[in-house]
């Protein structure tokens, strides 16, 4: 690395998410009022009393647990230091293990982010263009997909594609077994839409073929290239895309209970035979998934997601300005909220707000970056019945300290 490459990733992280850039300060701006040879101090960021320990966020949750309707771990971090880390519940009820901080939990969609980074990241080192199509990097796709859709529209959830029905019953014993089912059913895809124009949902396929065209870029799996690329850089250590023994036998992993049709509540992956009743998810059972399928979900800590969201922005992952691109608004979705790559972004109380959700039977995830603050919230369950959108609205109230409605993202 050269020496303007230091000075600019040293500037880089200066301005960084929660750095000088959310005191208002950015480069080349003079300060209003100040004097020659003089530098007005910022005044420091107050710490809301709402995200304290005892204060009303804290107390929500606790109520939440009391009452059997949260187990999981919940954080708030600002600028890098945890304000709030509570963990309630077992991750293994069968031997006695309670989750804490150490405990990754499955991440369902919240996890689809690091896919685009993936791909932001070899967009930073001119491996691929956003403008390229599909065919410009991966074979066997229809035509009409492999000339008219492109990165951006995969990235986006823009790109037309609609899937065949998933098979939720289907219980996969390998990495190469879950590799081969997702990668034909993208190729199976059809274009039923106009790329480029706005969808709310992202369509199994474009995670998969963002995924592919990691793979086919730089010769790894996906698997093993976020791993390196973005667990291993942000120092997530607790973090990887752990497969089904694992999740059976490693007591840091917190298992899913799913609740049945009748009432019980069963741990999902040592019931395969069972299925969630859930209208959102009707038949699923995650714990048949050997490993997650190529570009989306993952495991991870609370800790492990706060580093991540502070590597966004201080240049670990990705240069500032692609970490811009990573998060900029780019289709409406409504008053205030907004389509990125992989992230529903959104303002908030004027400020704004960078979030991803994910669900399933037995799951619920979700992270917030609150950039202009510096402010980090996460949420991890491991249990049905969490009210995971007013848990998010909760924790924005606290950390903006106006109401909201309940947050984005699936």
């Amino acid at each position: 690395m050269n020496q303007d490459s230091v000075h600019s990733v040293d500037r880089r992280r200066l301005l960084g998410w929660g750095g000088l850039a959310a005191t208002g300060v950015m480069a080349g701006a003079s300060l209003v009022g100040a004097q020659p040879g003089h530098a007005d101090q910022a005044p420091a960021d107050p710490i809301p009393s709402d995200t304290r320990p005892g204060g009303a966020y804290d107390r929500y949750v606790a109520k939440l647990a009391a009452e059997g309707k949260f187990s999981g771990v919940v954080l708030l971090s600002h600028r890098g230091r945890t304000v709030l880390s509570r963990s309630y519940g077992l991750a293994d009820k069968e031997r006695g293990i309670a989750n804490h901080e150490g405990v990754a939990f499955s991440l369902s969609s919240a996890g689809k982010p690091f896919g685009a980074v993936a791909i932001l990241q070899l967009a930073q080192q001119g491996k691929v263009k956003l403008s390229d199509t599909v065919g410009t990097h991966l074979k066997g796709f229809a035509k009409e997909i492999a000339e008219q859709v492109t990165i951006h529209h995969v990235l986006s959830g823009t790109s037309g594609l609609d899937n065949t029905n998933e098979d939720v019953q289907r219980v996969f014993n390998s990495q190469d077994d879950v590799h081969e089912y997702y990668e034909q059913r993208a190729r199976q895809a059809k274009l039923m839409g106009v790329p480029g124009v706005p969808d709310t949902a992202h369509e199994e396929a474009e995670i998969t073929i963002s995924a592919l065209i990691v793979e086919a870029v730089t010769g790894k799996t996906y698997w093993d290239y976020v791993q390196e690329n973005i667990f291993e850089r942000c120092g997530m250590t607790g973090s990887a895309f752990y497969t089904r023994t694992q999740w059976l036998t490693d007591e840091h992993i917190a298992h899913p209970y799913m609740e049945l049709a009748d009432g019980s509540v069963v741990d999902a992956v040592r019931n395969l035979d069972k299925s969630s009743p859930d209208p959102n998810v009707p038949g699923k059972n995650p714990g048949r998934a050997f490993i997650d399928a190529p570009g989306d979900g993952g495991f991870a800590t609370a800790p492990d997601l706060a580093r991540f969201a502070r590597a966004l922005g201080d240049g670990t992952v990705l240069d500032r300005p692609w970490a811009d691109v990573l998060t900029a608004a780019k289709i409406p979705h409504g008053p205030a909220s907004f389509g990125a790559y992989g992230i529903p972004v959104s303002i908030v109380n004027g400020q704004w707000n960078y979030q991803r959700a994910g669900g399933n039977p037995g799951v619920s995830a979700n992270w917030d970056i609150y950039p202009y603050t510096g402010w980090v919230g996460v949420i991890l369950g491991n249990r049905d019945g969490v009210p995971l959108q007013e848990m998010i609205a909760q924790e924005m109230q606290a950390v903006t300290g106006a109401p909201v409605g309940g947050g984005s993202g699936g």
